[in-house]
């Protein structure tokens, strides 16, 4: 699906000199092999402005640019195109008259959609180019998708469902979970999440009800359910995909899904856990563009992202990504991995999985039950004679104490703790059992983050903070300066949330021989931030503030994560 439309963007920014050669190519490439559209890996990495995209694309084709599309259109509009056709198309009918109707274009280098159209409306079509969120959530809103149509899943399922009434049989559940209404559903649902960027996908029995929920951007959202009776096969075809025993509901499962979704391949991690009323199953949508990222792209501040380079540019010593789980430590360990690998280091990581597949580095998947631990698997690496090693993370004072130890022996060592900051890692491995005096001699630097989500910009409005809400954050009204805050009003094109995506906002640590002292006469996390306070370190609370002040998120993002 991707490669003509993403050769087309590559030819298009090479000729308009819009992104560099070197970043273009090197970005093409990566997003061939992963099979992501290549101007939003871009986008997403700030080498160019979405609009700059669109209005080239639109000079390129000869076609007229719709900077804003409106939230809805008018049902005679609707009926000039059907559905089924709008669908299979990805357009959207913004004007029309008996001889001629306009269409904003999902892809606008299908080059066979304006003719194929034209004939089947008997109108002369002319397409324009908009911003693809604005489309894509027209369509949504007005056609749906061909594995969107919730009623007519729902109501097949519910005919299934009375069908179904009564004691299901293993052979039975077997049967449901093949059939076409619970492929469907299942297909609909795993295709709603990844249009909606959703991280996770929920799937809980209760007594009476069967919940779907979808986390997007961090926050669950539920789904239209299905009938409580068919819990069992719905999650048997999830089962199914992920290579499962169908039959074994008493003990908890891992697995992985791969398939293909309207053109995009799709990575699914699949964990099963027996409940009350059945079992629940989560899927962890796994983004492939996240291998695709450099530091840069991580919206570190510059003074920030110099530290991060100068720590991970050493030849040993031990850095350290913290935060509460889904706050992206992930994904910075792996644009720390993209920087260093290089074909002159060997480069070990143990991951509880393995998430993603890294050409040029060898990864071990932690496997408990045959004996291979993070702590076992490290002690092997020492043996393979590596230069950079990552640890998916520190669990216990084995692991702590290998990981030291290959600092110690002239190796670079890149980990994760769960803490609320990046004084508290400190702490935390001291609360491990490991000696001070290890710590202050191999940690050279902690990165501690969180994930919030952006104001839609969409829907992006100004307002006047109150004055409880400033004492909340610590601000002086005077300080502002009559600086406004931003917030999102809630549109079609974010979900009527008011925002859209997701930043980092970063705290940084870095280990100076001030520092070290306090760390080996075993002070508290407390005395060691305000040292870092005072030596300049930039607070995850200042870091939101800015992020606020510059209308990327909210007040309350910040409050909440912070």
């Amino acid at each position: 699906m991707f490669e003509g439309h993403n050769r087309a963007i590559r030819d298009l920014l090479a000729e308009r000199g819009l992104v560099p050669a070197a970043r273009l190519q090197e970005a093409y490439a990566q997003c061939e092999d992963a099979r992501v559209p290549l101007a939003d890996a871009l986008i997403e990495a700030r080498l160019v402005e979405r609009e700059s995209v669109l209005r080239a694309a639109a000079e390129h084709l000869g076609w007229r640019y719709e900077a804003a599309l409106p939230a809805a259109v008018p049902g005679d509009l609707i009926a000039a195109v059907p559905a089924d056709k709008a669908r299979r198309y990805a357009v959207v009918p913004i004007a029309a008259d008996p001889g001629e109707v306009t269409l904003a274009a999902l892809n606008p280098f299908d080059a066979t959609a304006a003719e194929d159209l034209a004939f089947a409306l008997g109108r002369t079509v002319r397409l324009v180019v908009a911003d693809p969120a604005s489309v894509r959530s027209l369509l949504q809103r007005h056609y749906g998708e061909d594995l969107d149509d919730v009623d007519d899943a729902l109501a097949a399922l519910n005919e299934q469902a009375r069908d179904a009434a009564g004691e299901l049989t293993e052979i039975d559940i077997e049967h449901l979970a093949e059939q076409a209404p619970i492929v469907r559903y299942v297909n609909l649902v795993l295709a709603r999440a990844i249009r909606d960027r959703a991280s996770d996908v929920h799937f809980e029995p209760f007594e009476t009800d069967f919940k779907i929920r979808c986390r997007v951007d961090g926050v669950l959202h539920e789904l239209p359910p299905p009938p409580r009776v068919l819990a069992v096969p719905v999650i048997s075809r999830l089962k199914v995909l992920a290579n499962l025993n169908i039959a074994e509901r008493r003990v908890p499962q891992d697995g992985r899904i791969k398939l293909t979704l309207a053109g995009r391949p799709v990575d699914l991690r699949v964990s099963t856990l027996p409940t009350q009323f059945g079992e629940s199953v989560v899927l962890r949508v796994l983004d492939q563009s996240a291998v695709l990222l450099d530091l840069i792209q991580l919206g570190l501040p510059d003074a920030m992202l110099q530290q991060v380079r100068d720590v991970i540019a050493r030849p040993n010593g031990i850095f350290i990504v913290t935060g509460p789980t889904g706050s992206g430590k992930t994904t910075t360990l792996y644009s720390c991995l993209r920087l260093l690998n290089r074909s002159d280091a060997k480069l070990l990581t143990v991951e509880d999985p393995v998430e993603y597949e890294i050409e040029g580095v060898m990864q071990v998947p932690v496997n408990p039950a045959a004996g291979l631990t993070f702590g076992s698997a490290l002690r092997s690496f020492l043996r393979q004679d590596p230069d950079i090693v990552m640890v998916g993370e520190i669990r216990d004072l084995e692991t702590a104490q290998i990981a030291m130890q290959a600092s110690l022996t002239g190796h670079l060592v890149l980990t994760t703790l769960h803490t609320n900051d990046a004084p508290g890692a400190v702490t935390r491995l001291v609360d491990m059992g490991v000696e001070p005096y290890l710590i202050a001699s191999t940690v050279e630097g902690v990165l501690a983050q969180r994930l919030v989500r952006r104001v839609c910009p969409d829907c992006r409005e100004t307002y006047e903070p109150e004055a409880a809400l400033l004492r909340e954050m610590g601000i002086d009204h005077a300080a502002l300066g009559g600086r406004p805050f931003h917030r999102g009003r809630g549109c079609a094109a974010c979900h009527h949330t008011g925002y859209r995506g997701r930043m980092g906002i970063f705290e940084m640590l870095r280990l100076d021989d001030g520092l070290r002292e306090l760390v080996v006469r075993g002070v508290s996390a407390v005395e060691l931030r305000a040292h870092a306070l005072r030596q300049g370190m930039t607070a995850l609370r200042e870091s939101g503030l800015r992020a606020v002040l510059a209308g990327e998120t909210t007040a309350d993002e910040i409050l909440k994560y912070s």
